[in-house]
């Protein structure tokens, strides 16, 4: 995946990945009363996102489909900050976001048990 989603993107995706295939008026009253855009804003980002390839629109009705998953996106999204900002060092990317966090006893198994599996 070479696009990238910016974040008015990711919320109408969040809603399609949440409600699944859905039509443009649908999206546009959910992000109407979740997040306050009208009707044209919502439709223009739509239209970018189709042109994207993120979503796929289909007749009659305006009905969209995403065509990426949100896990997708995660790793897209976690690969470009860890190679912008950390030139591509896992460790240097778990330090910072382990640095000041304090974890139970839990979930440092947890993530142990992770990098054990890898």
């Amino acid at each position: 995946m070479q696009e990238k989603l910016f974040d008015s993107e990711a919320k109408v995706m969040e809603i399609l990945w949440e409600k699944g295939t859905l039509s443009a008026k649908e999206i546009s009253l959910i992000a109407s009363e979740s997040i306050g855009w009208n009707k044209n804003t919502t439709y223009t980002i739509i239209k970018k996102l189709e042109a994207k390839g993120f979503i796929r629109r289909d007749e009659p009705g305006f009905m969209c489909t995403p065509l990426v998953s949100r896990e997708e996106i995660q790793k897209n999204e976690a690969s470009t900050l860890l190679n912008k900002l950390f030139g591509g060092s896992r460790k240097a990317l778990f330090s910072a976001l382990l640095e000041d966090e304090k974890l139970s006893d839990k979930e440092i198994q947890e993530l142990k048990d992770l990098i054990d599996r890898r």
